[in-house]
């Protein structure tokens, strides 16, 4: 079946068990905008903008990876991406899908228009951590951040595909996913590259490398970051701050962010390759990063969420730990009450930070 555009409303398509012609959904998002609630005005808003007669739409970045940004997206393009996913998951029509994302970011937006284009019977709920505790539904296709999945674990045996983004999934919560049932990937995407170009099967004893959609053609710049070239989601060549080990043609292996890189008395550390090494010692949420430094420039420090902990015993549990060297040792340790979050939920690391002073 060719791809259709975006007035193609599939007549499958079900919204919280309700059918719409296009009309009709025209005057549906019409009533969500005057809603109370910001998730079903954020509904609302974008399915007033999606049929009308514009072919592009302006989103807003998340800001997690650096400041948030206005960028304009065609409408065609996110129906391309739509049909990419389809494609790769075998996605077919009446399938249950779960809508648990903030409508205000490009994932969000995304499931609605995966749903509108493949016929999916979308149910939408408001965002929170535990996205499945107030039903019983199994669904076929949900998308999720790892913080939504952790807290969903008891659940996850009434989900058969997962798509998992927004942060990278660490060796703890794989371990849990890989005993259940659930098909579960980790995607690799960004608001340019509507949601995900690329992803990774989550499998019991090994680590699969990310693998790209159809029509995606990747390589490095000379820093070592990813370039992506997909023509049916971007007219531009999208050049990252992704360091990235390449396999093959279509994958590749990610290691981190360029411009995240900690110079610590010389010595060039990666905060997210130091994080997934730590994931199996400290369970609550934290992140790694360089806090200015008089000896060392930065120095590397540890940021946990929640209430303070034996600080002595924890480092001491670090490095005593295989495979952590003693420069990836963190230099202090900070305990936030709770952490600052992007509007689509991510951990935001700047406003974080201010916290500790």
């Amino acid at each position: 079946m060719e791809n259709p555009t975006w007035h193609n409303i599939h007549p499958d398509f079900q919204l919280n068990q309700a059918s719409y012609t296009i009309e009709e959904l025209g005057k549906f998002a019409e009533s969500l905008t005057e809603k109370e609630a910001p998730f079903q005005k954020s509904i609302g808003d974008f399915l007033s903008d999606w049929i009308s007669d514009a072919p592009t739409l302006t989103v807003r970045t998340s800001g997690s990876t650096g400041n948030p940004k206005t960028i304009v997206l065609k409408k065609q393009h996110m129906v391309n991406s739509a049909w990419a996913t389809g494609a790769y998951f075998g996605l077919h029509p009446k399938q249950q899908a779960l809508l648990c994302l903030p409508c205000t970011g490009i994932a969000g937006k995304m499931m609605l228009v995966r749903a509108m284009v493949l016929g999916l019977h979308l149910d939408y709920v408001e965002p929170s951590s535990t996205p499945l505790a107030n039903n019983n539904k199994t669904y076929d296709f949900v998308a999720m951040v790892p913080l939504q999945v952790q807290n969903s674990i008891p659940q996850m045996d009434r989900v058969k595909q997962l798509i998992i983004g927004g942060a990278p999934v660490d060796s703890s919560l794989r371990s849990e996913l890989v005993k259940l049932p659930v098909s579960a990937y980790e995607t690799y995407g960004m608001t340019e590259t509507i949601t995900h170009i690329a992803v990774k099967k989550i499998d019991r004893g090994q680590a699969n490398p990310f693998e790209t959609l159809p029509d995606v053609s990747i390589s490095q710049d000379d820093r070592g970051c990813l370039v992506i070239e997909a023509p049916k989601i971007s007219d531009q060549k999208i050049i990252t701050n992704d360091l990235v080990e390449l396999i093959g043609q279509n994958q590749f292996n990610w290691l981190g962010r360029y411009d995240s890189i900690i110079n610590s008395g010389g010595i060039k550390l990666v905060p997210e390759k130091i994080e997934e090494k730590l994931s199996s010692l400290i369970h609550p949420r934290f992140f790694v990063t360089g806090l200015q430094d008089d000896v060392l420039g930065k120095k590397l420090v540890l940021v946990v969420e929640g209430e303070p902990m034996n600080e002595t015993a924890l480092l001491q549990t670090i490095k005593s730990s295989e495979g952590i060297s003693k420069y990836e040792v963190p230099k202090a340790i900070y305990f936030v009450k709770t952490f600052d979050e992007t509007s689509t939920k991510k951990v935001d690391r700047k406003k974080t930070l201010e916290q500790i002073g």
